[in-house]
């Protein structure tokens, strides 16, 4: 165990800061089930002389400091309060290890149940067992947590941002060659988007219509990482037709070396996040599509999903997910939308991006 103090600050919320090698095998889960329909919103608690519910959230920040989660933060820990629950939010910038002494210390604090959004699908799952091993309910955010029985998993189909990404390149780039620039190797979600993506592209593999150049993997969901190792592909070679990035921040700096290039918008780009510059280039013609998930959606509903846990209320799940502890993970399963330049008002109507800063750039 790491002996260092925590580096992060520990807040108490009413209101939240302003503000997915050791190579795991490709983990196969279940498709939810179609239809199923969400479970009704919680009701707040009434006043009353039982204890305040208090949710813990641990982000790994490490590989978290992208514009989507300072917006899944916000709109938990809003909806939590309006429930009637105090939200305590540990940021651990130092990996596993110092996100593990977080989790250890909030043990300590007489949290009600333990929202986890791990750095390490696999090597956090001895400190889960603790946790649980407290009387501590776990949910697991937007990363499936491994080898460990948890309460609950909350997140977007990850296997279908994949299949979205390929049936968006199948459709704008039918022959050619493809770069794929993988997201996290520690994160379950990267290898079930790749698993998404080759559904769709095997057959035009097969075929011989369509042939991956290279393929990498980062170790982080990072710009810079991206930045290096696609620049070290391109040393080699430039000649790509379609580029499959992770995110949206390895599609930045996809986009940024082939504007470097000059080849920028001459190379379909997808990623996913809608973060507000891939949302511009796409308007600009830099980049294809990049993947949506309601992120306002999943947050108040995994706010929903923690009260009721803690109060031992009935929250039915979409499915039941497997995670290697042979206890099956009942899971809410929420489904991406992929966005080209035809339905960005889908992002602007859903207050995810105003129109005037999507389009900036392109004077409209």
């Amino acid at each position: 165990m790491n002996s260092m103090k925590p580096l992060a600050v520990i807040f108490l919320i009413t209101t939240l800061l302003s503000c997915s090698p050791k190579n795991p095998a490709p983990r196969t889960f279940p498709s939810p089930e179609p239809g199923r329909p969400s479970p009704a919103a919680i009701q707040p608690r009434q006043p009353g002389n039982e204890k305040k519910v208090t949710i813990g959230i641990s982000i790994a920040t490490a590989t978290f400091i992208l514009e989507r989660w300072n917006k899944d933060m916000k709109v938990f820990s809003g909806a939590a309060k309006e429930l009637g629950a105090d939200v305590l939010v540990q940021l651990s910038a130092g990996g596993i290890r110092e996100q593990i002494a977080q989790i250890n210390y909030m043990v300590t604090q007489n949290i009600d149940v333990l929202v986890v959004i791990t750095h390490d699908s696999e090597l956090i799952a001895a400190s889960i067992k603790q946790v649980r091993d407290a009387g501590i309910p776990v949910i697991a955010y937007d990363r499936m947590i491994l080898g460990v029985p948890i309460d609950a998993y909350i997140s977007f189909d990850s296997r279908e941002v994949g299949r979205q990404y390929g049936q968006a390149l199948i459709r704008a780039v039918p022959r050619g060659t493809y770069l794929v620039a993988n997201g996290s190797l520690h994160d379950v979600n990267s290898f079930d988007i790749s698993q998404g993506l080759h559904e769709i592209l095997d057959p035009h593999i097969k075929a011989g219509s369509i042939k991956i150049g290279q393929e990498i993997w980062l170790e982080e969901w990072s710009f810079d990482e991206a930045l290096e190792k696609i620049g070290a592909v391109f040393e080699e070679t430039t000649a790509f037709d379609a580029i499959v990035c992770g995110n949206d921040a390895i599609a930045s700096a996809a986009i940024q070396l082939l504007s470097e290039r000059r080849l920028a918008g001459k190379v379909a780009v997808v990623g996913q996040d809608a973060e507000l510059i891939s949302c511009q280039h796409i308007v600009e013609g830099l980049q294809l599509m990049t993947v949506y998930k309601p992120i306002g959606k999943l947050a108040s509903r995994a706010a929903r999903l923690a009260m009721a846990i803690a109060t031992k209320e009935a929250f039915p799940p979409d499915t039941l997910l497997e995670n290697g502890s042979g206890a099956p993970v009942p899971s809410y399963i929420e489904r991406p939308l992929a966005i080209y330049k035809e339905n960005m008002d889908a992002v602007i109507k859903d207050g995810f991006h105003s129109y005037e800063d999507v389009y900036r750039n392109v004077g409209l």
